[in-house]
């Protein structure tokens, strides 16, 4: 009877995993696994060559430009994902902690009922030289003409993204927050642990997975999109992620633009796994969960 119980629960979780299985294997292996094949093919003006060759991978690395423009894309992940985390952990600390009520969360993600490209707009209207930003520090004497650095540089960039992805990074950080319940953080203060020495000791080693997590999402998205970067960034605004959707769209160097998609991927891997490295050798992420 218990024999029969068991393997009518592997059928029943079987049969529950079976459709999110098949939609990730549908909507993302399959198409990774296009996106390799087409790099190693070669195309001009939407017509493909199938013969196989690595030449969109050399040209690709021996190309100043887009080694420069992935570094922009990456620096603009780096800093959103490093300060969507930094001012994500305070709120989701008080959510989580503090606060009696969710009216905080819900404030935050009041941000997604508007439209990505309205949110960027928005940022260009506050940032601008006749933006609400410099008019109001002319106004009040602060400033004698507008600040003009404001708009059109990675600091606008940044700053937008920051807005995009905190509701993000926040939602992760409270779900991983509420898995350090107060006992363990009393238990510290206990014995005498400074409020440092538990965020270092207890806190962050019990949600690190969220915090690298959240992280990862914030680098991920931020350093892909070109949509930001390039209504906001100016000059400096052209990133890995535009190139690759021209590609795409006007160059029709599909295999061009899969070969790139890869690369940056590989990237995204190789900085995952420098971050878990890291927070090794700092010890900040045990190996075994301590609850």
């Amino acid at each position: 009877m218990h024999i029969r119980l068991e393997s009518k629960k592997k059928l029943l979780g079987g049969a529950l995993a079976l459709s999110p299985v098949a939609y990730l294997f549908a909507l993302f292996v399959i198409p990774c696994l296009l996106l390799v094949l087409y790099s190693f093919w070669s195309s001009s003006a939407f017509v493909m060559n199938y013969s196989f060759t690595i030449g969109n991978y050399t040209k690709i690395l021996a190309s100043s430009a887009f080694l420069w423009t992935t570094w922009a894309g990456m620096e603009n992940g780096l800093w959103t994902a490093f300060l969507s985390v930094m001012f994500s952990y305070p709120v989701a600390y008080y959510l989580t902690y503090r606060a009696r009520g969710n009216w905080i969360m819900y404030l935050v993600l009041l941000s997604w009922f508007s439209s990505y490209l309205v949110r960027v707009y928005a940022w260009r209207t506050i940032l601008g030289t006749n933006g609400l930003l410099n008019t109001t520090l002319m106004n009040l004497g602060l400033i004698h003409e507008p600040i003009e650095f404001l708009l059109f540089s990675q600091f606008a960039t940044v700053l937008t993204l920051i807005h995009i992805m905190f509701p993000f990074t926040l939602l992760m950080l409270v779900s991983g927050m509420k898995e350090v319940t107060p006992d363990y953080i009393n238990a510290a203060k206990d014995l005498g642990a400074t409020k440092f020495q538990i965020f270092v000791k207890v806190v962050f080693p019990m949600m690190h997975k969220a915090i690298v997590g959240s992280f990862m999402l914030a680098f991920i998205l931020a350093a892909g999109d070109y949509v930001t970067p390039q209504m906001l960034g100016g000059r400096e605004g052209v990133t890995s992620g535009l190139l690759i959707a021209n590609q795409f769209r006007s160059a029709g160097n599909w295999p061009m633009g899969a070969a790139m998609a890869l690369i940056l991927a590989l990237m995204f891997m190789v900085t995952y796994i420098i971050v878990l490295k890291l927070l090794s050798l700092l010890r900040l992420a045990p190996g075994r969960r301590y609850h």
